[in-house]
């Protein structure tokens, strides 16, 4: 059974971690799985959204996978996590929009890889966590940057040092969440949002995602200047001629991200 399964309708690609029985954990076939897929879908230029789940109706993945890693050395155990801090960094990076569709627990690793999309939506009944240091280690693929940064650093602190679990109702009041659903809903919740994504300029959505990704945390004058390479990039577009031309004809534009 392939451990990541992989999809595209339209311009929509599907990337479902596919390991149900063990709440969708990562071990390192899965990790390469991935990784491999991530660069497949980055190089392909007709792929302008990405959803991301897991198998299944109990998790969306809880992270690493703890019999693997107890079978590991220590220096196993640090390549492993590189492995995984990189491969949700390049998840992080890719030109198209990212949405995780949480489908049950997002724990540890899980949840790490959700706050690597550029959305999260979530079912009613998720499970929220960074809990590693209940297992006397600490967030090692991203979720001491990456939540501090999205909901605050007090609030990461208290949750990462407690290592607390958190409902959907309770990540959505913290920011954590854009939406929480009913979970048979989830999967038309996240579409619809990329449908909406996908009805805009491809070329600028890009430009837009890593304008805003590449000014985060720089002062305003650097995150001035970002800006402005991104909207350069964009000027001389067929798109942008097209969108006029469609304004001035009363009619909806037919980009073609060119």
């Amino acid at each position: 059974m392939d451990k990541i399964l992989f999809e595209v309708d339209r311009s929509m690609a599907f990337i479902t971690i596919n390991r149900p029985n063990q709440l969708n954990c990562f071990d390192l076939e899965t990790l390469h799985h991935l990784e491999k897929i991530v660069q497949e879908v980055k190089s392909n230029p007709h792929i302008r959204v990405v959803v991301i789940t897991g198998a299944g109706e109990k998790a969306f993945s809880v992270g690493a996978d703890l019999k693997e890693r107890k079978q590991l050395n220590e220096q196993q155990v640090r390549s492993n996590v590189q492995k995984i801090r990189d491969l949700f960094t390049q998840i992080e990076e890719l030109p198209q929009a990212t949405i995780a569709a949480i489908n049950g627990y997002a724990l540890g690793g899980g949840l790490e890889l959700a706050l690597a999309c550029d959305f999260r939506f979530a079912s009613r009944d998720a499970i929220f966590g960074l809990t590693e240091v209940s297992w006397a280690i600490i967030p090692g693929a991203g979720g001491t940057q990456r939540l501090a940064r999205l909901i605050g650093i007090s609030k990461a602190k208290e949750l990462i040092l407690t290592a607390r679990k958190i409902d959907a109702s309770t990540a959505f009041e913290l920011g954590l969440l854009n939406k929480v659903v009913e979970p048979k809903e989830l999967r038309n919740s996240a579409i619809e949002l990329a449908e909406e994504i996908l009805r805009n300029g491809p070329l600028a959505v890009v430009q837009a995602k890593y304008a805003i990704n590449g000014g985060n945390n720089l002062d305003l004058k650097t995150g001035l200047a970002i800006e402005a390479n991104a909207y350069e990039a964009i000027i001389l577009t067929k798109d942008r001629t097209e969108a006029l031309k469609a304004f001035s004809e009363g009619r909806q534009p037919q980009f073609k991200g060119e």
